[in-house]
């Protein structure tokens, strides 16, 4: 296919998944709406096989990865991982609850590699499904790869009206402490970042010169990973950079943000998830969809019951500890999304919505990030070794 057609068409499926999600206020995820349009496309053939591929999208995606998981450390406060350090346990018990679950009762009806594909799908979001793909492609193990797309695209589907339900509830029991007088009212989330700083150069902090430094931190990583075998992933090894760089004050908070190609290499990490998606028949579709249903039956109650026995333990009400184990179901915006409506949906003036938000969003902003950024990106790139 002409690359200006394909590129051009690309942005059309991406217009219409952005718009349908802005709509349902993400309850539909783009990336559903964009499955869901490639899939018909391929198999009815009003896609060529080669769409992918002939935009140059999917090259330019698997070239930057790798600074896109650099980003994705820099919006991850230390502090604030420390000042929330129950909410992490808790998450991190909900990543462990969807491990223990898949591999103990999963394994009766899923083989192996799908039980691993959907541990580290249901836990995180794209860059998760990508290492998962990788490592299944590398194998030749389409379906799997294929079945990792899917559990991605219809989590949301799961994970939001779930965390509404039990928001909601949460945000009951603080109205009654709030009117108790007993709700410890927290400081309010600021949701506008600080002027961002770093103690690079002038040089370095142009479009050209932030890809550079961004870009050498994923050479070094890549380093890294050569000269440890692979025991130290890429992803990983970027990640922790990411983190550090901002902690050091070397690189700027949400590094990328504001870079005029940012927009443009995020659709490009999201289409090479939808890869597969060319080369696999409707009747292997079809036959994902009861290993689809049995990951999710699965999966989720394995999250739940975890971040509710950890989450309780450490003094968090049972609704509010599940709502953080649904968290890698969806992750940020959703985290905010969820927790801004629960309050406004029950408390009655702005006082009691402003307690209520200030008491459920921290814990929630801090889960998503907790979970789906750093533990799945650790976790699957661990178990994607054992795909074969």
């Amino acid at each position: 296919m002409n690359p200006v057609t394909a590129f051009t068409i690309i942005m059309l499926i991406w217009t219409i998944s952005d718009f349908v999600a802005k709509k349902t206020k993400s309850v539909i995820s783009s990336l559903l709406v964009a499955a869901i349009i490639f899939i018909v496309g391929f198999k009815s053939n009003i896609f060529p096989e080669d769409l992918l591929t002939s935009s140059s999208l999917l090259t330019l995606g698997q070239t930057v990865i790798g600074l896109i998981i650099v980003h994705i450390g820099t919006m991850i406060s230390i502090d604030e991982l420390k000042k929330q350090w129950k909410t992490v346990l808790t998450g991190v018990a909900a990543i462990l609850g969807i491990a223990t679950f898949l591999f103990a009762i999963g394994s009766f009806f899923l083989d192996q590699n799908f039980v691993i594909a959907a541990i580290g799908a249901i836990s995180g979001t794209t860059i998760a499904v990508i290492i998962i793909q990788e490592a299944a492609l590398a194998s030749g193990l389409v379906l799997v790869a294929v079945f990792a797309v899917l559990i991605s695209a219809f989590q949301g589907l799961i994970g939001y009206p779930l965390t509404s339900l039990i928001l909601r509830k949460e945000a009951n029991r603080l109205k009654g402490e709030y009117r108790a007088g007993t709700l410890k009212v927290e400081k309010p989330v600021e949701h506008k970042e600080k002027e961002p700083k770093t103690i690079l150069p002038k040089a370095f902090q142009t479009t050209a010169g932030t890809l550079f430094v961004v870009g050498a931190v994923v050479v070094l990583s890549t380093y890294i990973d050569n000269i440890t075998n692979g025991i130290l992933n890429t992803f990983v090894i970027a990640l922790l950079f990411g983190i550090l760089l901002r902690a050091l004050g070397v690189l700027k908070p949400h590094v990328l943000s504001g870079i005029d190609a940012y927009g443009l290499m995020m659709i490009g990490i999201l289409l090479i998830i939808f890869g597969p998606l060319a080369t696999s028949s409707v009747d292997d579709l079809l036959a994902l969809i009861g290993p689809l249903c049995i990951a999710f039956a699965i999966g989720v109650p394995g999250s739940v019951a975890f971040s509710a026995i950890v989450g309780k333990i450490l003094g968090y009400s049972i609704p509010m500890s599940i709502a953080i184990g649904l968290t890698p179901l969806y992750g940020f915006p959703g985290t905010m999304i969820l927790s801004q409506e629960a309050a406004k949906s029950v408390g009655e003036n702005k006082e009691e919505i402003a307690a209520i938000e200030a008491s459920i969003l921290p814990k929630m902003i801090i889960a998503g990030f907790s979970t789906v950024t750093i533990l799945s990106v650790v976790v699957t790139s661990i178990l994607a070794e054992f795909i074969h």
